[in-house]
């Protein structure tokens, strides 16, 4: 038995877990943003209510970047840890094994070893929650990749000046990355939400417009239209590097199964593999796949 952790910059969510899918929960607290004390603190109190053996390691799913060399988190939500050997600090205070890694490489974990990646040697996961990331598997190992940045498809220059059909202009916008153009700005929730004041000069939240796309109207889809055309080029790019059997899609749009469709038929129509079966799909671990993907860590290990 193990306990994991899936912390993000809103809570803490912890389990103890003898397997992959089978999870206790031991609950969520909100997550210390700015005292490390408090922050370990909380871990502490999950250790202490969980059960798992002192020896047993913690495996923890963390937001932000995790350097596979130095073992550094760089974590602008939760100020705490950022900058910190965050492995290192906790097994200092609880002497005990502690592994931590990327909460979206914990997610394609999952879905590589648990999810709809069963079965698949190469795996890259895509997450369009808020914004837009990834993660690498190879043979059911992560590919944490130089300074822990494999799979960040969401961040570079890259996005194109014009979508959908007949093409529009989209402008090059800010991304909190300190870069001007990023997939990150037009795809994900807040991202549909940017392209529909774009072209409708009106503000409409991703959940509502979703709706509305699926209900036939016809500005949402013509936003949808651009954000598929917009996300298409990127991630067929990524498909022809990576060479992955399969594309799960997490997050709030990934749930959306026939957003997931047109994008799965616009990148196959991109790439120079010819495929007679999906390729982008959404995922299939709808529950807690930041904790699954932290315990197969901490079981593996």
């Amino acid at each position: 038995m193990i306990t994991c952790f899936d912390i993000g910059g809103s809570t803490i969510k912890a389990a103890t877990a003898t397997a992959p899918r089978q999870l206790t929960p031991l609950g969520r607290v909100s997550t210390p943003l700015h005292d490390f004390d408090a922050f370990a603190a909380s871990i502490a109190a999950f250790l202490g209510q969980g059960g798992a053996p002192t020896q047993a390691p913690l495996a923890i799913s963390v937001t932000g970047v995790v350097d596979p060399v130095s073992g550094q988190v760089t974590c602008a939500n939760i100020p705490c840890i950022d900058g910190l050997d965050l492995a290192t600090r906790l097994r200092q205070r609880f002497d005990r094994p502690v592994l931590v890694a990327n909460d979206a490489d914990c997610f394609v974990l999952a879905e590589a070893l648990a999810g709809a990646g069963r079965g698949h040697r190469i795996v890259f996961g895509a997450i369009l929650g808020t914004g837009v990331g990834g993660g690498i598997v190879v043979d059911g190992h992560i590919h944490s990749g130089a300074g822990g940045l494999a799979g960040e498809w969401g961040h570079g220059p890259v996005a194109a000046t014009f979508a959908g059909t007949p093409p529009i202009a989209i402008p090059r916008l800010p991304c909190g990355c300190g870069q001007v153009g990023c997939v990150d700005t037009i795809g994900g929730a807040r991202g549909l939400e940017r392209l529909y004041r774009h072209l409708f000069s009106r503000d409409l939240s991703s959940t509502d417009i979703i709706a509305a796309w699926l209900a036939g109207d016809g500005n949402a889809a013509r936003a949808v239209e651009c954000q598929i055309d917009l996300l298409a080029d990127p991630l067929a790019l990524v498909v022809n590097i990576v060479g992955p059997d399969i594309v799960p899609v997490g997050g709030g749009l990934g749930s959306v199964k026939p957003l997931v469709a047109r994008l799965d038929q616009a990148v196959r129509r991109r790439i120079l593999r010819r495929l007679d079966r999906p390729l982008v799909v959404s995922a299939q671990l709808d529950g807690e796949p930041g904790l699954v993907g932290a315990a197969l860590l901490g079981l593996e290990r």
